[in-house]
């Protein structure tokens, strides 16, 4: 009954704690020059701002840099510039999130691709549980990005500080439905490891079975 408390205590904090924070009304309202135009999606500012020497990797109150505004507000293009004005794709932000990661949570798979493509590494520990855009996908049921990210390098085991991995999380945070049983199958067809149990011993299986996830039960079952 204790171990029982314990991982629900677990859940309980992962699904409802703050996730990443999106610039507020009122943060947008005080934002200008470069963040402002990273917000608005307005390219050719963002260029002229750059040009006259405005700093890409500036940081706004809450440790934002207009890439990760840009990330936000899904502007691609502006988020190219900024990057081949030498902005640093690898930057998290005050909550300790990426491009890759906002991305990945926002279930913007192209921007997630571009932000790898203009040199965001996929595995970078992020997020205040130091997990990965990965594990963060997993919980949310993102398909097409948890493909994309494992396709990209991603790492398939990480543990983050609940001791959890994407595996587990796919589990014990989805809800044994048709996206968190796509996402556990990608996982499983790339040699995401089925054994690793969370910090109580339990393992994706015995998480499964608890919660009658059927369809999982028998994929976490088979045989590679």
């Amino acid at each position: 009954m204790i171990r029982l408390a314990m991982i629900a205590t677990l859940i309980a904090l992962a699904a409802s704690a703050s996730a990443q924070t999106a610039p507020s009304a009122r943060e947008v309202a005080a934002y200008s020059g470069l963040f402002q135009a990273a917000h608005e999606g307005d390219l050719a500012s963002v260029r002229q701002l750059l040009a006259e020497g405005a700093d890409a990797n500036a940081r706004d109150s809450r440790g934002r840099t207009p890439a990760h505004v840009a990330a936000f507000a899904s502007n691609d293009d502006v988020l190219r510039a900024l990057a081949e004005a030498g902005a640093d794709m690898n930057a998290l932000e005050g909550q300790a999130y990426d491009v890759v990661t906002i991305a990945a949570v926002a279930d913007d798979p192209e921007l997630m691709s571009l932000a790898i493509e203009l040199g965001n590494d996929p595995g970078l520990v992020t997020s205040p549980y130091d997990g990965t855009a990965l594990i963060a996908a997993a919980h949310l049921g993102h398909v097409e990005v948890v493909r994309r990210l494992i396709q990209s390098g991603a790492p398939l085991d990480h543990i983050n500080n609940l001791h959890w991995t994407a595996v587990i999380e796919a589990v014990v945070l989805g809800d044994g439905g048709p996206d968190h049983l796509g996402v556990l199958d990608a996982l499983l067809a790339a040699g995401a490891d089925r054994s690793l149990s969370d910090r109580e011993g339990v393992t994706p299986l015995e998480h499964a079975i608890r919660r009658g996830y059927t369809e999982m039960v028998d994929r976490l079952r088979r045989e590679n």
